[in-house]
């Protein structure tokens, strides 16, 4: 087998009991822009094709589990001896594979395919290096362990706890993120110590025993440190999403759509807009939300789990719940609620409408306060609208119930029963007229309150 050909394994750390988020959920799976921070990372290892995935993990395990089923084998590490006795915990679920292994963390989510694809790529250079390890250059090298190198060539790996000053001095530092062959991996982890002022099994350490042994080892870095920046309370949970976010929004620019106010707009992960989309200020997009050419989002609305069609009108103040579908040059304005819910092409519902569990046809016009009534306590019922219907003003549509093409719904209507094509219903008691009876009782009140402030 060609080096080139070597299969890939990834080993994710992701057994840390998370004390500082101060959370029942593991720390891995509190989210960044809707996703859990290790399914950021799952993502991107996941464009490298691995042959086979392992998850190290320790308490909530269960969790993840659950979250990742079959999606990545797990191997379990109790007591938590350190980072190198955690990769020694996959060794059994990877026992049999023969490739490169590249070790990554649960709660360092934004490493790029590219940046993994080129630790693997190092590794399989001429040189054969027996580890590569993945360095980058902080602003303030803090308290990160250095990679004390030459032109790329590691001369010693050092925790910081464990480095003399003039190593502190070195800028280089350690991402933690590191990559072997599968045998020569496994082989120098046996021989790592707990030697050191932690009294933990250091990962690092097989690199200073490789080169001990004579063999080389070598370091790439990356563009930046906010890739390799790690989440291990809510305060750096919080910066991660701001970043991603900022991200996110230069990407959506870059990519042709209009941005009023990008800090004030937030995307999901998967959030899809399209060329000459506007988005005004205040907008939230949870999951699952696609927008199509030309439509505007305007200010204060709220979307999730939405398709919202070419040159469709949304808000301002207006809240798209999942399964609701706007078609081409659809609008729904200010303080309009969608769930489970067509609005067909043209078709309009400009203020303070709620549809659910709706099926509106292309052309009708929903007017201001009209709600479909769809549920009844126990089951959710569907309302159809035909084409070109027109809908009152404040009706109440008691599904399930079927409005026809080009009916008219009058205005205060609570409709129950189904309405012809072309039909006209009118749903209203009728008004009752007492003359001169609200200036007699006016005049009577009045009276009563000058009596009680005489009193």
């Amino acid at each position: 087998m060609s080096q080139t050909d070597r299969p890939i394994a990834a080993v994710i750390l992701a057994a840390g009991k998370g004390t500082r988020m101060k959370s029942a959920k593991h720390k891995v799976l509190h989210e960044i822009a809707g996703r859990p921070m290790i399914e950021h990372l799952l993502a991107s290892v996941e464009k490298l094709a691995p042959e086979r995935l392992v998850a190290v993990v320790g308490e909530y395990r269960e969790q993840l589990a659950s979250r990742l089923g079959d999606r990545v084998d797990f191997a379990v590490q109790e007591p938590q001896l350190g980072t190198g006795h955690a990769v020694q915990q996959a060794q059994e679920t990877l026992r049999g594979f023969e490739g490169d292994v590249i070790v990554l963390y649960g709660d360092v989510p934004f490493v790029r395919p590219e940046t993994m694809r080129k630790m693997i790529d190092r590794l399989r250079s001429d040189d054969a290096p027996a580890a590569v390890v993945l360095g980058f250059e902080p602003g303030d090298p803090l308290r990160y362990g250095r990679v004390i190198a030459q032109q790329g060539q590691i001369l010693k790996m050092v925790e910081y706890k464990d480095a003399s000053l003039e190593e502190r001095a070195c800028a280089l530092c350690n991402s933690g993120l590191l990559a072997a062959r599968s045998d020569d991996l496994f082989d120098l982890l046996s021989r790592v110590s707990d030697n050191n002022a932690q009294g933990e099994y250091y990962l690092p350490d097989i690199v200073n025993i490789a080169i001990r042994d004579g063999r080389n080892c070598a370091v790439v870095t990356c563009d930046g440190a906010d890739e390799v920046a790690g989440i291990n309370s809510r305060a750096e949970l919080a910066a991660a999403e701001a970043q991603w976010q900022d991200y996110k929004r230069t990407d959506a620019m870059e990519a042709g759509v209009t941005l009023r106010a990008p800090g004030t707009v937030v995307f999901s992960w998967d959030t899809e807009l399209s060329e000459d989309v506007t988005v005004e200020p205040n907008v939230v997009f949870g999951p699952g939300v696609k927008v199509a050419r030309g439509a505007t989002i305007k200010a204060f609305s709220h979307l999730e789990g939405a398709s919202v069609g070419e040159d469709c009108e949304v808000g301002p103040y207006a809240r798209l719940r999942p399964g609701a579908v706007m078609e081409a040059g659809a609008k729904v304005g200010n303080f309009v609620e969608m769930k489970k819910a067509v609005l067909g092409e043209g078709a309009k519902a400009n203020h303070l409408t709620y549809l659910g569990d709706a099926t509106v046809g292309a052309g009708a016009n929903i007017g201001a306060g009209t709600i479909t009534c769809n549920y009844d306590g126990y089951f959710k019922h569907q309302t159809t609208i035909g084409p070109r219907a027109f809908i009152g003003s404040n009706s109440a549509l008691i599904a399930p119930v079927s409005i026809g093409a080009d009916a008219i719904v009058a205005a205060g209507s609570a409709v129950s029963r189904d309405v012809a094509d072309g039909e006209l219903r009118m749903v209203r008691a009728d008004q009752l007229v007492k003359p001169g009876w609200a200036d007699r009782f006016h005049d009577t009140m009045r009276k009563k309150k000058e009596a009680n402030r005489d009193g």
